[in-house]
């Protein structure tokens, strides 16, 4: 090992050594008993003198073996070319066993785990023509910080023919076009902008529409300002796929899962939650909007609950701030939102969870789609825990089941 770190000469063998050694064990079958055992023997031979150590006899070994090489091993066509694809192929494979058994990597697209988790946001800034998009070391400072700017003017006058969905390759967005007046303006590059929605009738919406809020039947002319928006990147994380092989998730834990079973969700599709009830446990949502379990309050105390739970009692629950959990009948800054949790109408409510099951709630408890609307989940759809916010470089940047 010293000599291997100290030596050009039997680092230039050794790897010399393995290349040879890689192509006879390939073509063992193919090769004559005469060939392999040439071969093999001038490996051997390559072996003794990086034992002995003597860097003339190294040398000479090595050049024997290359030209024993050459003459029984068989050539490969385009060997640059396949030496890059295997190693190419290595990679993907290591890659996809990483991210199937350890760590998957995973975007969130909505805002029900603010502030603890952010998804996609945005500011249209259309309504203020003073604000200036940063150029230069602050738009590079911004972007670490996961925040990107869309702006684009009327190529002519006219209303908006159309808004194209977003082309992407494999994971990245290429580009967005929209139309005015007969004329397209390419958006290269654009950044996530979230979920699609739909509308009344059941249509997707492009959120590069919703966001900017564009309308069909404005007239713009030229050069006026057609999107003018901040877009703030979701958190992008690692999810621990490891651990759930070995023990039952926790109470408290932030939960990946799949929606495959859950009538009222978009099916096969991954939403992130906290866990909150355990399979067969009895709960409620109290007015004081902390969850009673099987007849016992959770509190701050509990863990994995200090910042959820933590909240001014004294303080209406608001959007993006830890408030605890609100029933249907707990009023917030906005007013009652009954339909936000159908499942707890009120304090009374119990809701028994069934065997091999789970119940997940967003910790926006203002603007949640979660286990108080749609139920239990299957425990087999849990894929894995929140592990690791490694984009944007913000707070929350690092470990991220809190």
């Amino acid at each position: 090992m010293i000599r291997w770190l100290f030596s050009k000469q039997v680092r230039e063998a050794v790897a010399l050594r393995k290349h040879v050694r890689r192509l006879l064990n390939a073509q063992r079958d193919l090769l004559s008993p005469q060939a392999i055992a040439a071969v093999q023997l001038k490996i051997d031979e390559l072996n003794a003198a990086i034992a002995e150590g003597g860097k003339g006899k190294i040398r000479i070994k090595a050049e024997e073996l290359q030209f024993a090489a050459e003459k029984w091993i068989r050539s490969y066509p385009n060997p640059v070319w396949r030496e890059n694809v295997e190693v190419l192929l290595v990679a993907l494979a290591v890659a996809m066993g990483v991210r199937t058994f350890f760590l998957q990597p995973f975007k969130i697209p909505t805002g029900s785990m603010q502030p603890t988790l952010y998804g996609v946001t945005s500011k249209n800034l259309i309504n203020d023509p003073n604000f200036k998009i940063p150029t230069g070391l602050e738009r590079v400072k911004e972007w670490f910080a996961g925040i990107s700017y869309i702006h684009v003017t009327a190529p002519a006058n006219g209303t908006i023919d159309y808004v194209s969905p977003m082309r992407k390759f494999l994971i990245f967005n290429i580009e967005q076009t929209i139309s005015i007046g007969g004329v397209a303006t390419t958006i290269w590059f654009p950044p996530d902008m979230g979920e699609t929605l739909t509308d009344a009738n059941g249509n997707p919406v492009p959120p590069l529409t919703y966001r900017a809020d564009l309308r069909q039947d404005h007239i713009y002319h030229k050069g006026d300002d057609v999107v003018k928006l901040e877009v703030h990147a979701g958190d992008h994380l690692f999810v621990d796929r490891l651990t759930y092989n070995f023990r039952r998730p926790e109470r408290g834990e932030i939960i990946v899962f799949e929606t495959k079973g859950i009538d009222t969700l978009p099916q096969n599709e991954f939403y992130i939650k906290r866990l909150v009830v355990l399979p067969g446990e009895r709960v409620q949502i109290g007015d004081d909007r902390h969850l009673i379990i099987n007849g016992r309050e959770l509190t701050a105390s509990t863990p994995h609950f200090a910042n959820m739970l933590g909240f001014d009692p004294n303080q209406p629950p608001r959007e993006s701030q830890f408030s605890g959990y609100v029933n249907g009948t707990v009023a917030h800054e906005d007013g009652l939102y009954p339909n936000l949790a159908p499942l707890f109408p009120d304090a009374e409510t119990v809701f028994t969870n069934p065997p091999d099951s789970y119940m997940a709630m967003g910790d926006n408890t203002c603007n949640s789609s979660d286990s108080r609307t749609w139920g239990p989940l299957p425990a087999k759809n849990v894929i894995g825990k929140a592990f690791f916010v490694y984009w944007p470089i913000t707070k929350r940047f690092g470990l991220a089941n809190e």
